[in-house]
């Protein structure tokens, strides 16, 4: 049995849903260009348009201005981080410290690909954005602050599970264990290399495991 047809309407408008997407995404990645080799603050919107071929008319329809772009940036990262951290990578996924060694290192994985494979996006993150004015510093310490109470919420789970041990101090924990990553992620824009990246998250997993279980 079949669903019902598509309207020409309907289908008329998700495909320029698709192609509004698409010529967002050729924008973020030519600014991203731009960025890396002229720096955010010596990059025009002309420098953006021309990589791209198109008027500087088309780019006001998809941003304000390059500093939208940034703030687009940040948004995605977040929202990719939110996704990573759900379903069975939840904070009250795991019942027992094999679990969570597991979970910890599906989530290692996907921060990977998050912010280690293209070193652009975390030094736009880390570096460039926090330099373009107070407000964007303000807004990345702001996403640091949800990430510290993302983490501590594991290991509140994990201390209220009996698996990690309940003297840890979550808050200061929390932040030691985001400090680790954000090393890991500062460390590849010297050696992106993926076996390099995996050797660091083994490492701080090590750290992790040795530090917060619970033992007995």
């Amino acid at each position: 049995m079949t669903g019902p047809a598509s309207s020409p309407a309907t289908s008329a408008g998700t495909r320029a849903e698709r192609r509004r997407e698409q010529v967002r995404r050729e924008i973020l990645e030519a600014a991203f260009e731009c960025f890396a080799e002229q720096g955010y603050h010596h990059t025009g919107i002309a420098d953006i348009a021309a990589r791209l071929g198109m008027g500087h008319g088309t780019f006001y329809r998809y941003f304000a201005n390059k500093r939208d772009i940034v703030d687009h940036v940040i948004t995605d990262v977040i929202d990719r981080i939110l996704q990573a951290l759900s379903a069975e990578n939840a904070a009250g996924a795991a019942a027992t410290l094999a679990d969570y060694e597991a979970q910890s290192e599906r989530i290692g994985r996907a921060l990977a690909r998050i912010l280690g494979e293209d070193p652009r996006l975390a030094r736009l993150l880390l570096f460039d954005a926090p330099a373009v004015d107070d407000a964007l510093r303000e807004r990345v310490l702001d996403f640091l602050e949800t990430a510290v109470t993302l983490t501590g919420g594991y290991l509140s789970h994990g201390i209220a599970a009996g698996y990690l041990r309940a003297d840890l101090d979550v808050e200061a924990t929390a932040r030691g264990i985001n400090g680790m990553i954000l090393g890991t992620v500062i460390a590849a824009q010297r050696d992106p290399a993926a076996a390099s990246q995996e050797r660091m998250s083994r490492a701080v997993r090590r750290l992790m495991y040795d530090g917060i279980a619970a033992r007995g």
